[in-house]
């Protein structure tokens, strides 16, 4: 099947805005723009804004086990690691995702990524984490990727925490020479993660991690300066991490050397959100030409899925430009992940694009608390509101 995508009022192909045009996508590739050509299949743009479909470069959906009732504790001022102590937080989760089959896993965690999708996310990275064994990280890896939805995942290993029983040096010799090995024999995972942080993993064990799992292909992410600064930023740019994630504690320093190694800076601001914390520096990082991308960090602390959320947070919180903001959804999320297809609307790209329910971008931050999509259109097949290929 084609399809032309006609009178889009204002276009934002990942870099730049065009007025009035059109997208024509063959075979689920993007041909031409600006060239109204004849299509089996039509879609009126109606002078909407169109844009690439969001890239969703961080999330923890594949989970079981939620944790609504930590909510009293926040709002009483609790901080993340007295939470932890109090019954709740990653262990909390681990526990309930050992419990649950991989079916389960896979059910929910489609559910998750189907309602993201309808919010316009057409790329979503999927991280494992909740299982901590090998038995149960193995679990839900397979889970990821054999789920199948709308969207395309993914799939990432993060060594998460320090599961009960081990200390982090016991616990990281384990996860370097028992789990990884499988992770990548099996070819699992794109990439290997760490949470870097204190009480969580330091950061020689957090090398020792990511050294080992880029010894069998996967590339480097890692969890950084989240809490406090110990390093973790500065290591990333050592390993020439393909990105840095949270970033709120990161120093000038840390920030100029991620910036020179070629590293994505993620941001989360979903996750201070609900933490009340402080927000990141997003303005200090695109000063220095740092690369920012944007994402959600869906997961059991944070559960939100929806970009154009964080779309608002960027906007009031984090005081992004709207240009910055849109990049930081699309084409430096495609960084972030490595992907070469998706992130923009130019030929030869996959046909992900979003048809939004308003004339221009900046109605994504003033119309709060509504799902502004009206269309999804994913390589070329384009779905409503319902779900339904249309």
């Amino acid at each position: 099947m084609d399809l032309l995508i006609k009178n889009i009022g204002l276009l934002f192909d990942g870099y730049k805005f065009i007025r009035n045009t059109s997208v024509y996508i063959e075979n689920g590739i993007i041909k031409s723009i600006g060239k109204n050509e004849k299509a089996e299949e039509t879609v009126d743009a109606e002078e909407n804004f169109v844009m690439p479909g969001f890239i969703d470069s961080h999330t923890h959906i594949a989970f079981a086990g939620y944790r609504d009732f930590e909510i009293e504790w926040k709002i009483a001022g609790w901080s993340y690691e007295e939470i932890a102590k109090k019954g709740g937080g990653i262990l909390y989760t681990v526990n309930e995702t050992r419990k649950a089959s991989k079916e389960r896993i896979k059910k929910e965690m489609k559910e998750r990524a189907e309602e993201m999708f309808m919010h316009g996310t057409t790329t979503i990275e999927v991280k494992s984490g909740y299982g901590l064994d090998k038995e149960n990280e193995i679990k839900l890896l397979e889970a990821i990727n054999e789920m199948k939805c709308n969207a395309t995942i993914i799939p990432t290993f993060l060594a998460h925490a320090i599961p009960q029983g081990y200390d982090s040096n016991e616990y990281t010799q384990y996860v370097v020479n028992e789990i990884i090995p499988e992770v990548g024999e099996r070819k699992l995972a794109k990439f290997g993660d760490v949470f870097c942080e204190k009480g969580y993993f330091n950061v020689e064990q957090s090398r020792m991690i990511l050294k080992k799992a880029m010894e069998y292909g996967m590339k480097a992410k890692i969890h950084a300066d989240e809490f406090s600064c110990t390093g973790c930023s500065r290591l990333a740019a050592e390993l020439r991490a393909i990105s840095a994630d949270h970033l709120l504690m990161a120093d000038d320093e840390s920030l100029q050397m991620l910036k020179n190694a070629g590293v994505v800076a993620t941001l989360l601001p979903a996750t201070p959100f609900v933490l009340n914390e402080e927000y990141p520096n997003a303005k200090k990082m695109i000063d220095i030409d740092l690369t920012v991308s944007l994402a959600t960090d869906m997961n059991p602390n944070c559960y939100n899925g929806n970009m154009q959320f964080i779309i608002q947070l960027a906007t009031y919180k984090l005081k992004m430009a709207l240009i910055d903001i849109l990049k930081a959804v699309t084409i430096n999320a495609a960084k972030s992940l490595g992907l070469k297809d998706v992130g923009s609307i130019e030929p030869g790209k996959k046909g992900d694009l979003i048809i939004l329910d308003a004339k221009n971008p900046s109605f994504i931050p003033y119309h709060i608390g509504v799902n502004l999509i009206k269309y999804v259109i994913k390589e070329g097949r384009v779905y409503s509101q319902q779900g339904i290929n249309v």
